[in-house]
């Protein structure tokens, strides 16, 4: 099952930032044990870089980013891919832009935990709890 990762989940992750930080934890670890395939829109690298550099330290943000590289494939896209993006009638072009990662790698969900956002999302949009809930045989 591919899954692609927005930005808020990975900051609950690295931030630690709670009630979400248990649920998002457990999506990632599934990513890491290979139980998913994760994929994070490289647009989002540079933003989770420089928000954990901000609320830790370099270092803890150059880590976040070599366990991320090592585990999650990198959702990238072409000229078409940002002008599809567009084109979708998203109020955050950011979220836009995800859902057509999402679409372009073949993502069975995207995790996130603003699923209002994605009401126009070709991919069906899925809170981290809600994927551990539904999903429970990716949770052993």
């Amino acid at each position: 099952m591919n899954i692609t990762l927005d930005l808020n989940v990975l900051l609950d992750v690295f931030q630690k930032r709670e009630p979400h930080y248990a649920a998002s934890a457990q999506v990632l670890a599934l990513v890491v044990s290979a139980q998913v395939t994760g994929v994070f829109p490289s647009h989002g690298f540079t933003t989770l870089y420089y928000l954990v550099r901000k609320h830790a330290s370099k270092p803890h943000a150059e880590a976040a980013m070599d366990r991320l590289l090592d585990h999650l494939q990198i959702g990238n896209l072409d000229a078409d891919g940002w002008r599809e993006a567009r084109r979708l009638e998203f109020e955050d072009f950011e979220d836009a832009v995800v859902a057509v990662v999402a679409k372009k790698h073949r993502s069975h969900f995207i995790i996130s935990r603003n699923v209002d956002d994605f009401a126009h999302s070709p991919v069906p949009v899925i809170t981290p709890t809600d994927f551990l809930i539904e999903f429970p045989i990716q949770n052993q």
